[in-house]
């Protein structure tokens, strides 16, 4: 890595420590003036006019390479949007969002534990969430879904929590597969204490995630933005009993603004743990599921055997196609790759509307994301 990238690297951590979540605005500061010039801006206190002043009395907070070199040593890294991993589809759907506040927005860097690439594990990833005083019926769902979506190399994407959120893990874990665990908390903090061996496990074969520094604590706000997370790093999300109101339900209703696919299971009429799931799926809000096969059908592509025309892969028909996924799609080329700006040219829409349908047509497998724009798959 060179001099320039190191310096880069520490603006970004620095960035992360004094805005402590995400923030649109300097993200849009990010982009205009550049990384360097803007956590330069902020430790001067002068130069943005408004965000200097939101931001300093967090400004002396200059940690980054305490906090780098904490992580580098337990095996972890910064993943910013300057490097090739950084999940750069996945975040695009936060730049639909009209009426988003400013703490909405993507996250600006992502401190991560484990040797995985976040971008190649959230390429096929669910969501799985749910209440944390999960029933018998609720945890043995939750690990036949998690297990058998592990085992068909789909990531299992969680927050940690007990209840669903653990057997989720573990039920991935179980089958050698892959999940992935996004934190309220620094990565370097167990949070549950209980769950310190299980986040290990996971960072040895996924990866555990966080938007805040090393060192940060839980607060009930960070794991509402924690859901946001959950569900951008994931192609659909599944809740497995959740009450009436819950966190589960916050991150269904991330996903859905996301554009994603939102899926419930349900329970005994007479349980109050699945009330959330059921209305989600009386009101239109979700998706009924039971079983892996149903998630994954909801979802993207499956790749399956069994008797019953499982066989091959599964995708869904281009006469489903509407609106403008159906004139996006037709609007590329058949085998060339095209830029934002060439495929709102050719489809004649808004690039803003270019750059919602893309991402849903990626999760039917329809088209990819390179180096140079998009293509067909």
């Amino acid at each position: 890595m060179s001099g320039h990238d190191d310096e880069r690297r520490l603006a970004w951590a620095y960035m992360s420590t004094v805005a402590q979540g995400a923030s649109r605005s300097l993200s849009a500061a990010v982009e205009t003036e550049g990384v360097l010039e803007v956590a330069a801006a902020i430790r001067s206190g002068a130069g943005l006019g408004e965000l200097s002043s939101r931001y300093s009395v967090r400004a002396h907070l200059d940690t980054a390479a305490r906090d780098l070199d904490r992580l580098e040593r337990a095996g972890g890294r910064l993943v910013t949007p300057d490097d090739d991993e950084w999940p750069a589809w996945q975040m695009l759907g936060f730049g639909t969002l009209d009426t988003a506040t400013d703490a909405e927005g993507p996250p600006l860097a992502l401190w991560v534990w484990g040797s995985r690439r976040i971008d190649e594990l959230a390429e096929r990833a669910i969501g799985i969430v749910g209440t944390r005083a999960a029933s018998g019926y609720g945890e043995h769902i939750t690990a036949e879904i998690a297990g058998d979506l592990a085992a068909d190399g789909w990531t299992v994407v969680s927050g940690a929590a007990f209840g669903v959120d653990a057997a989720a893990h573990r039920a991935a874990l179980g089958v050698g597969g892959t999940t992935v665990a996004i934190l309220a908390c620094g990565v370097d903090r167990a949070y549950p204490a209980a769950h310190a061996t299980m986040l290990r496990r996971i960072s040895e074969s996924g990866l555990v995630v966080s938007e805040y520094p090393p060192g940060t604590t839980p607060a009930r706000y960070r794991f509402l933005a924690r859901n946001r997370l959950i569900a951008a790093l994931s192609a659909g999300t599944v809740v497995v009993e959740a009450g009436w109101r819950s966190g589960a339900r916050n991150t269904a209703a991330w996903a859905r603004r996301l554009g994603r696919p939102v899926m419930a299971v349900p329970g005994p009429v007479t349980s109050a743990a699945s009330q959330g799931c059921h209305r989600m799926i009386r009101e239109g809000e979700a998706r009924l599921v039971g079983a892996a096969r149903d998630v994954v059908e909801e979802c993207g592509p499956l790749l399956a055997g069994g008797d019953d025309d499982r066989d091959g892969l599964f995708r869904r028909d281009l006469d489903g196609l509407s609106g403008d996924m159906a004139v996006v799609y037709e609007a590329l080329p058949a085998s060339d790759v095209c830029d934002l700006a060439m495929v709102a040219e050719s489809a004649g829409l808004p690039i803003e509307r270019v750059r919602a349908a893309l991402p849903l047509l990626e999760l039917d497998g329809l088209v990819v994301v390179t180096d140079g724009g998009w293509r067909r798959t």
